[in-house]
């Protein structure tokens, strides 16, 4: 099984408010000595708590259920119940929260430090205190605490990323990101080894970083399901800024980069408005000056990752792009 995971379905229940206290204090000239019961505690409620150190919704695999503590009954003297602890659940950064019964968006968890309530605790009961009036100075009367808000929730995680590394299988996208920053995706040979979406600290020196994602490698028609399709294209949707990354020895790599760009419209045309930048892979496969003259013609970048040519000056240039472009927003 995979040790990414970006979907979960979770169930979660808030706690009831704890019941209000019949009681009576004793008190001369007063008749039963006077109401003083308390009232209850409100239950705890279900918190939703970006927390940048988890990645994906891998633990939400195992764990589905989620109660938060019931509020505490209240007692004499007026003394109120103890209030139900809140739970608060851990989700990564980009989740999105949709109500699972009916389909209803909720909440995006876009920010760094976003916090949600997913379910609100319910309201502790009255004890007979509140009831006391001028007619009835006795009451035997206490409310029971109301229920706590539940409900089923749908997670759906779309990752926060700076840059977006978006081509086909094999273009050299895990070479590249193995390249330039600390991550170390699985890379071989054949179509599709990266199955899952990885991210990696591109650190430019002089407190400058930007995380960059590689994507799954899209094939003709992944707009429409196919392949890896609707599993991961999602991913890009918060991504700042894309480069979209040709295999240079492709026969036509302008028919491959329309090809990309078409699957990306089709599947939100948002994407398409996105800063871009088209950069040639393995610019070490052929003869010196072909790889250039090929990227001149699409006014491209020509890299090789596996001899380090090319990268400091397209870090530099996706940095450039970063800094202009627009703060990723909820989708």
């Amino acid at each position: 099984m995979s040790a990414f995971a970006d979907r979960a379905v979770i169930r979660v229940e808030a706690g009831h408010g704890g019941p209000g206290a019949i009681s009576f204090r004793r008190e001369k000239y007063v008749p039963k000595g006077g109401p003083d019961g308390g009232d209850g505690g409100k239950g705890g409620s279900i918190l939703l708590i970006v927390d940048k150190n988890v990645r994906t919704l891998l633990d939400f695999q195992a764990d589905r259920l989620f109660r938060a503590d019931k509020g505490g009954q209240g007692s004499g003297q007026t003394s109120s119940g103890k209030d139900g602890k809140d739970l608060r659940i851990r989700v990564p950064q980009g989740t999105v929260v949709v109500d699972a019964d009916t389909d209803e968006p909720l909440a995006d968890l876009v920010d760094g430090d976003a916090v949600w309530v997913a379910a609100r605790g319910g309201i502790g009961g009255r004890g007979n205190a509140r009831f006391a009036t001028a007619t009835n100075q006795a009451p035997r009367r206490a409310d029971t605490g109301m229920p706590g808000e539940s409900r089923t929730l749908r997670l759906e995680l779309k990752l926060v990323a700076d840059c977006g590394l978006v081509g086909f299988p094999n273009a050299g996208k895990s070479t590249l990101i193995a390249a330039v920053s600390g991550a170390r995706p699985k890379i071989a040979d054949y179509p599709f080894t990266t199955l899952s979406p990885v991210l990696g600290v591109v650190d430019l020196g002089d407190e400058r970083q930007f995380v960059l994602e590689d994507i799954p490698g899209l094939i003709e028609g992944a707009s429409r399901g196919k392949g890896l399709g609707h599993e991961f294209l999602r991913h890009i949707e918060r991504t700042r800024v894309l480069v979209y990354l040709v295999d240079v020895t492709t026969e036509d790599p302008s028919a491959a980069l329309a090809t990309l760009r078409h699957e990306l419209g089709a599947w939100s045309e948002d994407l398409l408005r996105k800063p871009s930048l088209v950069v040639l892979s393995k610019a070490d496969l052929l003869p010196a000056g072909e790889a250039e003259a090929r990227a001149s013609a699409l006014g491209a970048m020509a890299i090789s990752a596996v001899r380090n040519e090319g990268l400091s000056a397209l870090k530099e240039r996706i940095w450039a792009m970063l800094d202009a472009a627009p703060l990723a927003e909820a989708t």
